[in-house]
Formats: structure tokens, sequence, C-alpha cells
């Protein structure tokens, strides 16, 4: 193992945040392996939201005796030691033949609760994976958003919305639809109630409208209202739909526009205006607590050059415009990593697969700090680039005055008021790392994702807690089971929840297409550390 005292990055001069040019250029090159891996194109810009598990990159990993994976760290002035890295190879399954290598897992069947907790290994956490026998499409089925209501995780896949007890996985309730569910909000009322979008029809054709409207009690299953959503001029403006809850009130963005509805009833509120007599218009929305944010694009000009972004909040229930933010001339409004304190991307005009930045905006809209992450290898929201809803950003996230970043095998800390670059970590064996929260305003706790060590073996991943002291000092709170580890390296970068010490995780697609599979999927998977 490297001395953990050696930085596998060497810093270059400082990165200063230019007020008045917030996008200027900030950072030296990244030393020792090139340029860093461009990010995807931006959101909006693609289909999908959260990588495919298809294009699931299997990596070939050293394991490091006495359980550390070989972390590095960098920000510290000494020179650089070059560190060797492994080719990752692409591939969609276990091996890269589409099938378990010999002597593999035959992951036909899920297991029980009961049979993973028999097979727990003194030291690891306590587990469960849940089973969904729903027959589904011959088809990639999204995953819709995950929602942590009480003792349940709640999530819709196809036409089934279900509700699992976090204890032990077991199915609380689940309720059927008639069509299939094509948009979720990404945070459920205060008092656990989300409004579902789905097909208008009961077939999977791509012209089908994305346009009923679903009350749902997610602490009960029990239906509310439904409506068609309105649609005043072309209804094509209802194939890709985006959606937000703000305390009671649920806004709606889909073509050039966006409107405001009450949650109780399901009645309009208001419409959120276009600006610049309709240049400016509605792209996205994005919710949690009371606020309302709503992104625009300012196609001001048939040179991608002249526009511009921009972000504005306002009163849910009024209407009222509280503040507008607008990016500089040739940049746009990317993903929405934060709602308190407003934190998001941003990507240039010009260059949407590379060029991209992170802003901070103080509480009453104002520019704070502008940096680029770029120079310590992070890819936009870990490399899936956001997707189509402008929230929320994967591998990125703010708490107690961090702004907390991951991805491919890294993670890192940058102060949410300065924009500097605190501490980071980088592992050898490529895992891919996810900041869950910050312990006490200077340490994170990050979950490692399961990985492959061969065609045959999984290496399930584990939670840990990581300070500023860097690598060789990292604490592991949760022993992931090596017996859950296939179904935990299926769900790689999809959706997750941590909340009281479990750690929940689901896919973001599943195939309904059960003679084309090397493995059965699972539904979803949790971890606790063990009593």
């Amino acid at each position: 193992m490297p001395d953990p005292q050696q930085p596998w990055y060497t810093p270059g001069p400082p990165q200063q945040p230019v007020p008045g040019n917030p996008y200027a250029s900030g950072g030296g090159a990244q030393q020792g392996f090139g340029p860093p891996t461009p990010p995807p194109p931006p959101p909006r810009r693609r289909f999908g939201r959260g990588p495919v598990v298809a294009a699931v990159v299997a990596l070939v990993l050293v394991v490091v005796a006495g359980g550390v994976y070989g972390f590095t760290d960098w920000g510290r002035d000494e020179p650089a030691k070059p560190v060797a890295k492994e080719s990752p190879r692409p591939s969609g399954s276990a091996s890269p033949s589409g099938t378990p290598g010999a002597g593999g897992p035959e992951l036909s069947h899920i297991p029980t609760t009961k049979e993973v907790a028999a097979a727990r290994k003194p030291g690891e956490a306590s587990a469960w994976v849940a089973d969904d026998k729903t027959d589904l499409p011959k088809q990639s089925n999204k995953v819709h958003d995950l929602w942590i209501v009480g003792d349940t995780a709640v999530q819709a896949l196809y036409r089934k919305v279900t509700a699992y007890r976090l204890s032990d996985g077991a199915e609380v309730w689940s309720v059927t639809l008639p069509s299939a569910v094509c948009e979720t909000p990404a945070n459920p009322t205060p008092d656990g109630k989300v409004v579902v979008f789905r097909h208008e029809r009961p077939d999977n054709e791509r012209s089908n409208l994305c346009n009923q409207m679903q009350m749902i009690d997610l602490k009960t299953g029990k239906l509310g209202w439904q409506k068609k959503l309105d649609e005043p001029g072309d209804e094509d403006d209802t194939f890709l739909v985006y959606s937000a809850i703000s305390g009671d009130v649920l806004s709606v963005a889909r073509g050039q526009r966006a409107d405001t509805y009450r949650m109780s009833d399901g009645s309009k509120l208001h419409k959120i205006p276009s600006e610049k007599k309709g240049a400016c218009f509605p792209t996205g929305v994005a919710g949690g607590a009371a606020r309302l944010l709503v992104s625009s694009d300012c196609m001001v000009s048939m040179d991608r050059g002249e526009n511009y972004g921009q972000l504005r909040e306002f009163d849910p229930r009024t209407g009222k415009l509280l503040w507008r933010y607008r990016t500089k001339t040739g940049w746009s409004f990317g993903t929405l990593i934060s709602m308190d304190p407003v934190v998001f991307t941003v990507y240039n005009n010009e260059d949407t697969a590379k060029d991209w930045r992170i802003t901070v905006l103080d509480p009453k809209g104002k520019h704070r700090v502008t940096f680029d992450a770029r120079d310590k290898g992070f890819e936009h929201c870990a490399g899936a680039g956001g997707g189509n809803d402008i929230q929320p950003c994967w591998g990125a996230s703010v708490d107690k005055g961090l702004i907390m970043l991951g991805g491919q095998d890294r993670a890192g800390a940058y102060d949410v008021k300065t924009g500097k670059f605190l501490w980071g970590i980088k592992s050898e064996t490529m895992p891919l790392l996810y900041p869950l929260r910050a312990e006490d305003g200077k340490s994170m706790r990050i979950y490692e994702a399961a990985v492959y060590d061969s065609d045959t073996l999984a290496r399930p991943g584990r939670t840990f807690l990581m300070g500023p002291r860097g690598a060789g000092t990292e604490t592991e709170v949760v022993k992931h089971p090596a017996a859950t580890a296939p179904w935990e390296y299926e769900m790689f970068s999809g959706h997750m929840a941590y909340v009281d010490g479990r750690l929940v995780l689901t896919p973001t697609s599943v195939s309904g297409d059960e003679n084309h599979k090397p493995v059965r999927e699972a539904r979803m998977l949790s971890f606790a550390a063990s009593p």
C-alpha cells in the first residue's frame, strides 16, 4: 500500500474564485494521470435520469490486506508519487460475455431476509434484499425516485408503487395503476403525500403522453385525487414532464411553461411566467421544504455563446418572485445540488460535455462563489450528468458547511462559503465513492460501492468515516455482508437514501426480459450497523 502521507495529486497555484467573472478557469492541471475524464452532457440534453445499469464497468481490482483499499489523498505540498491504475473494461454484467463467469454465483434467486441473516458473518451489517416479481415489459423499465416516509421506503416501478418496511424489507403496501408511471417528484409533502404522473394509455408506445396526475398517500398507499394535466396549446408538451413538491404545492414544467397546483385537491394555483417576451422560458422545477426554484433557458440569439441560463425562486403559494439569478452569458443552469443553501452546476454552452462549474448563492439569490472541481478529477454529478430533471445531482450534496463530491475512485470536500478545496481521497482500486452526510462539519460518511475483484467474485461495499487527516485514517462503520455483494454490485450508481444509520439502495432501471439477463435483479437493498 502506498505511503498514506504521499498525495496522488500535486496542487497547482491556489484556486481563487473571481467575483466579477465567476466562470473563469481555475486550478492547475491534474498531475500524473493526464486530463480528467470529460463528464457526459448536462441535463435536458439526454433522456433518462441516472446511469443505465447495462453500462456498468466491471473492474479488475486488487484487494489490499487488512480491509483498507489503498486510499491516498491530495491537497498537500509534497510531490506526488506516480500511481498505476488498472484499466476498466466495459461490461453489462459480471463478465464481458454477458453471462456469469465460470463458477460464479447463479443469481436466479433473491435471498429472503432470513437467508441473508443466516449467511451473515461476524462483524457484518444486518441486511435485506427486496424482491418484486411483477411482470414487466421486455424493455428497460425506469425505477423512479426513492422516498423515505416514516418507517418505509417507497418507490414506483412501471404501473406499481410499493412501500417496503425499512427494518426487514417486507412489503407494507402496494398500489397498481392503470398505466405506467412516467414522472415522479424528488420529494413528497411533509405529511407524506405525493403526485405521480402516469401515461395516458396502458400501452408502451413512444407516442404515449405523460399527462395523468395521481395523488397517493405514501403512509397508507391510499389513492387521492386524479386529474388530467391541463394542456393549453400543443399536447406534445406532455411527452416530457418534470415535477417538484414545495410544502403543499406541486409544480410542473413541460414544454416551455411551468404551473403550480394545490396538493390538497389538484386545483390550479398560478403560472410561472416566461420573461423577455418568451425568450426566457421555464425548463425545470425543484422543491423540498417550502421552497420553489425554477430554472430557465434564455434563448436570445441563434448563437449559443450569446444565450444564458436563469434561476428564480418563487413563493410557492402566491407565485411572488423572490429573487432572480442570471448565469454569465454563454453559460446555462445545469443541475441542483442543494436547495438550502442554493448550490448548483452550470455549463458552457459552447462545450457542454467538458466545461462545467459549481455555483453557490447567498440566501437572497446573490452570487457567492463559483469554483471548478475538474482540476481534482471530479465529473459532473459523479459521471451521471444529472439527467432530465434538475434534481438530484448524483454523488453531490451539501451538509454542515461542506459541498461533498464523489464519483469513480474519489471523494472530496469544499467549503460552501468560499469554494475552497479542503481535502479529498482517491482509491487505486477505483470503487465508486458517494458521500452520504457530514459528521461534524469536517468529516464525511462515505459509501463505497461494491465491486468485482474478478469475473466471479463480488466484493461488498462498506460505509466509512473519513476526515481531513486523509488516507489511512478512515474508520469503517458498516461492513456490508458478502452474501449480498452480487446484488449490491448490480445497484451501483442507483437511487440512494441514508436515514437513521440505514443505507437503502435501488437500481435506476430494471429489465423485463428475464430470458436475456445473466442475473435476477433485486428491487431494493438495505444495510444497517449490527446491533
